[in-house]
């Protein structure tokens, strides 16, 4: 596994920390937030086709805080969702974590985040990255006008289906995605842990070893 440093902008491959400095070549870089509570293989797979998809250079998973839209989502500790999410993917040189989110605190709104990684990769060209299910209530995301100048959306959808309907949003760049959507829930399988039930097939190895250890979700 490459080395891991802290950053501004989260902890991230020190092999891979371009993009960073002011002057260099511009890359596309992604960005998929979530409570990730647990993470799972629907969160892993929409982040590999996004990347794919849309020949990203970089792609971060960004842990909330606290989802404004899902107030009682979250149910483990900031520390363990963002180890969960190290422990899935820190194998994978494709993608990197952020813990702003985490550090920040509070209501995790897009705004802030989209401003702190413009500040952070002021050449690039910086994509979020939300499922098809989100389009039509985008005008109630705080400050999108604002956003939608920041940064380019890709939105997941099943491939064939028709895309939902985003509302008039001025400046606001979509992107499709045609993924293979999983349906995997987290609130499911908190429930199958409490159960008892296996995690396998759903939540990477490395994941289920940390919630077995720490008693997660019992």
């Amino acid at each position: 596994m490459p080395e891991v440093v802290k950053s501004d902008v989260g902890y991230s491959p020190l092999a891979r920390c371009r993009g960073v400095l002011h002057g260099s070549p511009p890359v596309k870089i992604g960005f998929l937030g979530g409570s990730f509570d647990p993470v799972h293989f629907g969160h892993l797979i929409a982040a590999q086709d996004a990347y794919e998809q849309h020949r990203l250079d970089r792609l971060f998973l960004v842990p909330a805080a606290q989802a404004p839209l899902k107030p009682q989502e979250v149910q483990s500790s900031a520390e363990d969702r963002l180890a969960m999410v190290q422990a899935a993917v820190g194998w994978d040189r494709r993608f990197e974590v952020s813990d702003y989110e985490l550090q920040k605190g509070g209501m995790s709104y897009t705004i802030d985040s989209a401003r702190h990684f413009c500040a952070c990769f002021p050449d690039d060209r910086l994509y979020w990255i939300i499922g098809g299910d989100q389009l039509p209530n985008m005008h109630l995301w705080k400050e999108i006008g604002e956003l939608s100048r920041l940064v380019e959306f890709i939105f997941l959808e099943r491939p064939g289906h028709p895309a939902k309907v985003a509302p008039a949003i001025p400046g606001l760049r979509l992107h499709r995605c045609d993924g293979h959507l999983v349906e995997i829930s987290s609130t499911e399988l908190r429930h199958r842990a409490r159960q008892g039930l296996s995690l396998d097939y759903f939540v990477p190895h490395k994941a289920i070893v940390h919630i077995h250890k720490n008693g997660l979700y019992r």
